[in-house]
């Protein structure tokens, strides 16, 4: 998986389907989640070891939304 690939806005989905957000950008080994996507209004952030796949616009992760 090559990070250089994931962009601002490409949608984040879970291993089950479900939307986890957007992506702000990414931050060293992590990806931060625009928190206009957040139910608490805060910033959320993915670790790289939790991205499974890079498809078209979508970032897929190995674990499920929750």
């Amino acid at each position: 998986m090559d990070k250089s690939q994931i962009r601002e806005h490409m949608k984040v989905v879970g291993s089950d389907g479900h939307s986890v957000g957007s992506v702000d950008r990414v931050e060293g080994e992590r990806i931060k989640l625009s928190k206009s996507d957040s139910a608490d209004g805060q910033h959320h952030f993915i670790d790289m070891a939790d991205v499974a796949d890079i498809e078209g616009d979508e970032v897929r992760l190995r674990k499920d939304r929750a």
